[in-house]
């Protein structure tokens, strides 16, 4: 393409490029990662320690990943055959642990030695359908099950119970609010609940928009969840203080509204297919920033973080993306 060609060429995409948008890109860096082709990374937890390990679920290839943020060296730790890790957090011992659909079970990989240790759940309850796990204030760690199911493992004791999901199949997300509450997200069940951690009983909480297909869930500060609607394209949020829900529709045609996540200043990520983009959500001025792939289909299934960054997997692109924002992104 000729140089004056290319420029008038820039020249217009900059002048369509809404002003919030220029902004936002100004104080947010980001900075792009490759992991082995076929890795499909589907979840990612990163030490909370600045400059820590980032840890990702090698889907396809039955592997926890660990990268190196700093010099960018990947190592993958293999999980047993027929492994195919879903979700994975960092624990309150510093271990990344991992829901394990492939086998079944829970796993904690030591983050020095990577010795792998396997939770498997209960023969009787057949396939659960993994999904995603999240620690409760005491350290017990809460999972979920798309078949239909939710539960705990004590890490002290190793005892795994298991409980069926009010309205059967669909937990999927999960989270834990300041004060150590869980709530999950049913995609199937269109709904939020909450779990009592002592008895186990899950109460549901509904949306207001029917059939909305609450995906996955995060708390802000406050202990307010904000929940990514599939199936309506919305982020909505449900305050259980007040009881109160309030919910706005993503940017865009047709918004597919995945992974959700709160960061240290209480902005609010969500992950949108229908946009390839990941977006940033500013609770008080109630706007969006859009950031999009460069990467076609790039999928970004789940998002979390630490303080001054985010962190995306694209399982559709086998690599890994950071937004640094605040002191992070200068």
């Amino acid at each position: 393409m000729p140089v004056v060609a290319w420029n008038r060429c820039l020249l217009a995409m900059l002048l369509a490029v809404p002003a919030w948008t220029a902004a936002a890109a100004a104080e947010i860096s980001t900075r792009t990662y490759a992991v082995p082709a076929g890795a499909r990374p589907h979840d990612v937890a990163a030490d909370p320690a600045p400059g820590g390990p980032v840890w990702y679920t090698a889907q396809r290839q039955g592997a926890l990943g660990r990268l190196d943020p700093e010099t960018g060296e990947v190592e993958q730790i293999p999980l047993g055959e027929d492994s195919a890790p879903h979700g994975v957090i960092v624990g309150p011992d510093g271990a990344p642990w991992i829901t394990d659909g492939g086998l079944n079970a829970i796993v904690r990989v030591d983050p020095e030695t990577h010795a792998v240790t396997r939770y498997p759940l209960p023969e009787d309850r057949g396939y659960v359908n993994l999904n995603t796990a999240a620690f409760d204030g005491n350290g017990v760690l809460w999972f979920t099950g798309q078949n239909g199911v939710y539960g705990r493992l004590d890490p002290e004791t190793e005892q795994i119970r298991i409980w069926d999901a009010p309205h059967g199949r669909g937990p999927y997300g999960i989270a834990a609010t300041p004060r150590g509450a869980i709530y999950y997200a049913s995609l199937a069940g269109s709904h939020l609940a909450r779990i009592d951690t002592d008895s186990g009983e899950a109460t549901v909480l509904r949306p207001p928009t029917p059939e909305q297909g609450a995906r996955r869930v995060w708390s802000d500060s406050r202990g307010r969840l904000w929940i990514s609607e599939w199936n309506s394209g919305q982020l909505s949020r449900h305050d259980p203080a007040s009881g109160e829900w309030k919910a706005w529709k993503l940017p865009g045609e047709r918004p597919r509204a995945y992974a959700v996540y709160v960061d240290h200043d209480d902005k609010v990520w969500v992950s949108d297919f229908g946009a390839n983009a990941v977006l940033r959500f500013d609770p008080d001025s109630e706007r969006f920033d859009s950031f999009p792939s460069d990467r076609p289909d790039a999928n970004v299934r789940q998002l979390l973080g630490r303080a001054g960054e985010v962190w995306a997997p694209e399982s559709g692109a086998d690599r890994l993306v950071v937004y640094r924002y605040g002191a992070g992104g200068e």
